[in-house]
């Protein structure tokens, strides 16, 4: 049905783990006052809370915010979907191929709108419209753009020092848990990426192409330990040496040299005195005869760099940046950061279409690298994660506003990931742990701080908009907590969760010679697993291959289950873990039944939540955190300085623009207009 257009040019900023707590905090301290404009010139709820769905965590929401549907309907119903083959087995989820709702972007493009969809991390990719209206980047991992394909050399940090006598490098101990979603083979997929995910044919096509692989795991736990994670774990030592075969190097200069991609390559970097005698930049050489590469001041983080590396039968083009600190003015040390190295001349898989990227090199900047695997160190969220992120902020800020002033773009879904890569890395430093009794509490308040600092110079880039008849929706999928007590082995969304499992007794593990469990479940004795975040299923006869539970006793074992895991008490502290348990028909009432969730839905009493993804959206944590997503809307349509009391849900997003657009609602939508704030009566 058509109706009067409100709005004819609408921008969704989307900030994953944006919280209204902080944001109205700082705010109110006036640290964010270009939020605090959009808030004066928009309509929104006084404490800016978005009632969140469940479960709290990427896929799922964002997914929920494009549809306007509960996972349920739309069935992402967490970071991975259950594999039908196997209850130990999870699937890669952030596809469209998984999504059974329509986004509202294809409405948009289909009724003749110039839409572009950017980085939106649940549901986006590949695009399911032909539509030549609709531009989409990318959407399969939620750290940066193109990084589940473009990646081809890992970061590196190294301290170079004329105490060190030799070469140390350091690859770090692994905590990888798959959020990374490496993507390995896209080609085939041709330009028109649209995909009809009716067709079986297609579906098994673009499985195979987007390598959609199964883990099998019994699951790492979040706990102090990983947290701990040091520089050193990570850190490659290097001999600075006097320089020497250099055909015009000063008297006096030093030298050292990088390791890269693996082995095969290096390159030499160069330190010069000033006419001082001081030491304050790092040129880097390909070797000692060619020009540098760049020539980087202590202090300074050095953008585009390029340089090529192997990639498959040849080589190819990449782009890089380097961060220089803590370089002593005697040249006696130094550190350095290299960044991931980003594909330039096989960048665009995630594009489409892909002369989209070209023109983005071409015209914006190389897809610009963030720091992602070092672990939470306070030298390091300063002197690399953070200027990093503050790069790749105002590229992303450059690339949405060349989309809407040269490819006349009136309808924009943008994802933006810095505050939640940040708050995995560091949030839960912001209070002292009886692991690090040394820890700097107070840096770590300052780097929330600074990340929101960040945020709100990336969102004030958008506000001249407002002038230009623009209506803008700031809006997130979740907050991040700052961590009171680490949780017991339930509910982590990457794998199986065996540790309460197992002390229940519900989840047998197979035992070595010694007696010792082994990663590995005895299907024989396990009546239920619980996996991802909040799924527990029944090993049930004639569904699962491997179930021992007939069923007709589910329904009592289910009652089982959900009185032990109430009765179940954290050992340290005797309190209570599990908030709410409940069967799969009865978690229709929160949006979570269906055959896409376990046979019982779960979710950690507050204090006992990681970041976010076992927890309800209401809660909170340290350091005035919560896992509320944050809602602020302002411009073309919308009442000015108006307050509402009604409760913002997330499956509301999607109706109120589609009013506001003049378009049909998304088919499963199963949101309401949030009429209390617009202009005019609805």
């Amino acid at each position: 049905m058509a109706r009067e257009k409100i709005s004819e040019k609408i921008m969704i900023l989307g900030v994953d783990g944006m919280e209204p707590r902080l944001t109205k905090k700082f705010m109110d301290q006036g640290k964010l006052p270009n939020i605090a404009e959009f808030v004066k010139r928009g309509a929104q709820r006084e404490d800016l809370v978005l009632l969140g769905s469940v479960p709290t965590i990427t896929p799922p929401l964002w997914t929920t915010l494009a549809t306007g549907a509960y996972p349920e309907t739309h069935g992402i119903t967490c970071f991975w979907r259950q594999s039908p083959d196997s209850l130990d087995e999870i699937v890669y989820a952030f596809d469209s191929l998984g999504c059974k709702a329509e986004p509202l972007w294809n409405v948009f493009a289909e009724s003749g709108k110039k839409t572009l969809v950017w980085h939106w991390p649940g549901g986006s990719w590949p695009p399911t419209s032909t539509s030549e209206n609709l531009i989409v980047v990318d959407g399969t991992q939620p750290a940066s753009v193109s990084m589940g394909v473009a990646l081809r050399d890992m970061e590196k940090y190294i301290r170079a020092s004329v105490d060190v006598q030799s070469e140390v490098i350091a690859e770090g101990e692994s905590h990888d848990n798959g959020a990374g979603c490496i993507i390995t083979d896209l080609e085939g997929m041709g330009d028109a990426a649209a995909v009809d995910t009716t067709n079986s044919k297609a579906l098994e096509a673009l499985d195979k192409a987007l390598n959609r692989k199964k883990v099998t795991s019994i699951m790492r736990t979040l706990d102090e330990g990983d947290l701990a994670t040091k520089v050193s774990d990570h850190l490659s030592l290097e001999p600075l040496k006097d320089a020497k075969n250099w055909a015009e190097a000063k008297e006096g200069s030093k030298e050292f040299s990088i390791t890269l991609a693996g082995g095969v390559k290096r390159w030499i970097c160069l330190l010069e005195p000033n006419d001082k005698g001081e030491f304050e930049t790092v040129a880097i050489y390909k070797n000692k005869k060619s020009e540098p590469l760049a020539v980087v001041h202590n202090n300074e983080l050095f953008k585009d760099i390029v340089d090529e590396v192997p990639y498959k039968d040849g080589v190819t083009r990449v782009s890089r940046s380097v961060r220089v600190f803590d370089m002593a003015k005697d040249g006696s040390e130094v550190s350095i950061w290299i960044s991931n190295a980003m594909d330039i001349d096989n960048g665009d898989g995630l594009f489409h279409p892909k002369s989209f990227y070209k023109e983005i090199i071409e015209n914006v900047d190389y897809v610009q690298p963030v720091m992602v695997t070092l672990g939470g160190n306070e030298t390091v969220v300063r002197e690399i994660m953070q200027p990093s992120w503050e790069v790749y902020t105002d590229w992303q800020a450059d690339c949405l506003e060349y989309a809407i002033k040269e490819k006349g773009v009136e309808m924009i879904f943008s994802h933006l990931h810095n505050v939640d890569n940040m708050g995995h890395v560091f949030w839960d430093w912001a209070v002292q742990r009886e692991t690090e009794p040394d820890l700097n509490t107070e840096a770590y308040v300052q780097f929330i701080e600074n990340a929101y600092l960040d945020t709100d110079k990336y969102l004030g880039r958008f506000l001249h908009y407002l002038d230009e008849g623009w209506t803008i929706f700031i809006v997130s999928d979740h907050g991040l907590l700052c961590t009171e007590e680490f949780p017991p082995v339930l509910g982590d969304p990457f794998g199986v969760n065996a540790g309460v499992m197992c002390e229940l007794g519900y989840t047998v593990l197979k035992k070595d010679e010694n007696g010792d469990s082994l990663p590995e479940i005895d299907w024989t004795q396990t009546k239920a697993i619980a996996t991802r975040g909040n799924h527990i299923w029944i090993n049930l006869k004639g569904r699962n291959a491997t179930g021992i539970v007939e069923p007709e006793d589910k329904y009592e074992l289910e009652r089982q289950i959900i009185s032990d895991l109430y009765n179940y008490r954290e050992p340290k502290n005797n309190r209570r873990v599990v908030a709410v348990a409940m069967r799969n028909k009865e978690a229709a009432i929160v949006g979570m039944s269906g055959p896409e969730c376990g046979d019982i839905l779960y979710w950690l009493e507050e204090g006992y939540n990681r970041c976010h993804g076992d927890s309800m959206s209401t809660y909170y944590g340290c350091v005035d955190t919560s896992v509320s997503p944050i809602f602020i809307a302002a411009g073309q349509g919308l009442k000015k300085g108006y307050t509402t009391t009604r409760v913002i849900r997330q499956v509301d997003l999607a109706a109120t623009i589609a009013v506001l657009g003049g378009v049909r609602m998304p088919a499963q939508c199963e949101g309401a207009p949030i009429y209390q704030i617009l202009e005019k009566e609805f």
